[in-house]
C-alpha cells in the first residue's frame, strides 16, 4: 500500500480508524494530517455521517468532509468471515487501533482489545465511549446528552432563561484530543518499553476535566455553579457591553488590565475608584460598575473601539460570524483555509490548528469516496507482512 506523499511528525504510523460520526474521525484526521498512514475502515452502509446534509458539498455532507481528509479508505463487512480476516490482519499490522463501538460490540468479532491484542502485542488501541466501559457501557454516547447530563447545560444561556446547548459538539470535539493525546502519549511508553496498551476516553470524563474551574468550585469549593448568561462568575468585565451599533466582548482580567481600558475609555479614575481598584471588588460591585461603562462605550462603534482598545493593550474582540471569525485570522496572518486535493476534487478547508518548526501538517487529499481504496488496501492486507505501509 502507498503512503501518503507527504512526511510529517507521526510518518510511518499505521492507524486502523474503526471509528465514525466525530469524536474518533476527528482524532484521526490530526493523525494523518501529521503524516500517519490513516485507514478508514466502513461498513457497506458507510460512515452515516457521509449523509447528514445539508449542508453539502457535490453531493457529500460537509460535516463528513471537514474530519476525514487524508485517509485511506476500505468498507469491510465484519459479518463476512473473508472481510473480518482482512480486519483481524489491518489490525496486526497496525500501529494504532481506534474505535467508538458501544463497548464491547467488537468482542463477537474478535476486534476488541484483548483479541487484538494476542494479534499485535505492541499495539495502541484506543477506544472513545460515552460514559466509559463499566456501568455506563450499555448508555449512548451522544454529545447532547454528555452536554445535559454532565452540567454543561446548566451553565449555557441567561440566568433566568432555559438551559443551552453549546453551538459546537463541545465533548466530541474535546474527547478526539484526548484520545489523540492519550495515544501519543501510550506511543511514547512504547518507545521506552516497548509495551503496547489499551488507551480509554469517554464523553462524560471529558466533559467534567475541561469543565475545568467550574468542575473544581463544586469538588473543592462545594458550591454548584449556574448560568449567567454571557457573564463569568469571578471576572468582571469578561463579557459583551454594549458599543453604539451592537456589541463588544472586553476582557479585564488584572488591575492593570482594567486600568488600560478605564484610560482608554476616558474615564482613568474608575481604576481609583475604591469600588473598583481590585478583581475581586469589581467582581462584587459590577452592577455599579457596568453602567459606567456602558455610558463610555456608547460613544463610538464597535470597530472604533475594537482599534482603539487593541491599540491600548485592552483584550476585546467583535462577536462574528464563522465568516467573520475566517476573515480575523486571514487578517491577522493564520491562513485558516487550506485547499485539500487538486482540480475539480479541491476543497477548501480550516487547516490543521498546530504549527511545527520543522514538520508542518500537510493536505494532501480530501475525504475519500466510500471505499475508495478497497483493491489497493485488499491486496495490501493479503500480501506477506513486512512490505511497505
Amino acid at each position: 500500500m502507498t503512503t501518503p506523499a507527504h512526511s510529517g511528525p507521526l510518518t510511518g504510523l499505521v492507524v486502523a480508524d474503526l471509528s465514525r460520526v466525530l469524536a474518533g474521525p476527528y482524532a484521526t484526521q490530526i493523525m494523518a494530517d501529521l503524516g500517519a498512514t490513516v485507514v478508514k475502515v466502513e461498513s457497506p452502509k458507510g460512515d452515516e455521517t457521509r449523509d447528514w446534509a445539508p449542508p453539502e458539498r457535490d453531493g457529500v455532507s460537509t460535516y463528513f468532509l471537514g474530519i476525514n481528509r487524508n485517509k485511506r479508505d476500505v468498507v469491510l463487512d465484519f459479518g463476512s468471515e473473508t472481510d473480518r480476516a482482512l480486519a483481524h490482519e489491518l489490525a496486526a499490522r497496525a500501529d494504532i487501533v481506534i474505535e467508538n463501538f458501544k463497548p464491547g460490540g467488537l468482542r463477537k468479532f474478535g476486534l476488541d482489545y484483548e483479541s487484538v491484542r494476542s494479534l499485535n502485542p505492541a499495539v495502541i488501541y484506543a477506544s472513545i465511549s460515552g460514559f466509559g466501559s463499566h456501568e455506563g457501557a450499555a448508555l449512548p454516547g451522544y454529545d447532547l446528552i454528555v452536554q445535559a447530563a454532565s452540567g454543561l447545560m446548566s451553565l449555557t444561556g441567561d440566568a433566568d432563561g432555559p438551559a443551552y446547548r453549546s453551538g459546537v459538539s463541545v465533548f466530541d470535539i474535546m474527547t478526539g484530543m484526548q484520545a489523540t493525546i492519550g495515544i501519543l502519549a501510550a506511543l511514547n511508553h512504547r518507545h521506552l518499553t516497548g509495551q503496547g496498551q489499551h488507551v480509554e476516553v469517554n464523553l462524560l470524563s471529558t466533559a467534567l476535566s475541561a469543565m475545568a474551574n467550574h468542575s473544581s468550585t463544586y469538588v473543592a469549593g462545594g458550591q454548584v455553579p449556574f448560568r449567567m448568561g454571557n457573564a463569568h462568575p469571578s471576572l468582571f468585565p469578561y463579557e459583551p457591553l454594549a458599543a453604539s451599533d451592537g456589541e463588544i466582548v472586553i476582557v479585564a482580567a488584572n488591575d492593570g488590565q482594567f486600568a488600560k481600558l478605564a484610560a482608554a475609555l476616558g474615564r482613568p479614575e474608575l481604576a481609583a475608584d475604591p469600588l473598583f481598584a481590585k478583581t475581586e471588588l469589581r467582581n462584587r460591585n459590577r452592577e455599579q460598575l457596568r453602567p459606567l461603562l456602558l455610558e463610555a462605550l456608547a460613544t463610538k462603534t464597535v470597530a472604533e473601539w475594537f482599534d482603539v482598545l487593541t491599540a491600548a493593550g485592552v483584550a476585546c474582540g467583535p462577536i462574528n460570524t464563522i465568516d467573520g471569525g475566517v476573515a480575523l485570522a486571514e487578517r491577522l496572518g493564520l491562513r485558516p483555509v487550506v485547499v485539500v486535493g487538486e482540480g475539480d476534487a479541491a476543497i477548501p478547508m480550516i487547516r490543521n490548528a498546530i504549527d511545527f518548526s520543522l514538520t508542518p501538517p500537510a493536505y494532501v487529499s480530501a475525504a475519500p469516496a466510500l471505499g475508495a481504496d478497497d483493491d489497493e488496501i485488499r491486496a495490501w492486507l493479503q500480501s506477506p507482512r513486512g512490505e511497505a505501509k
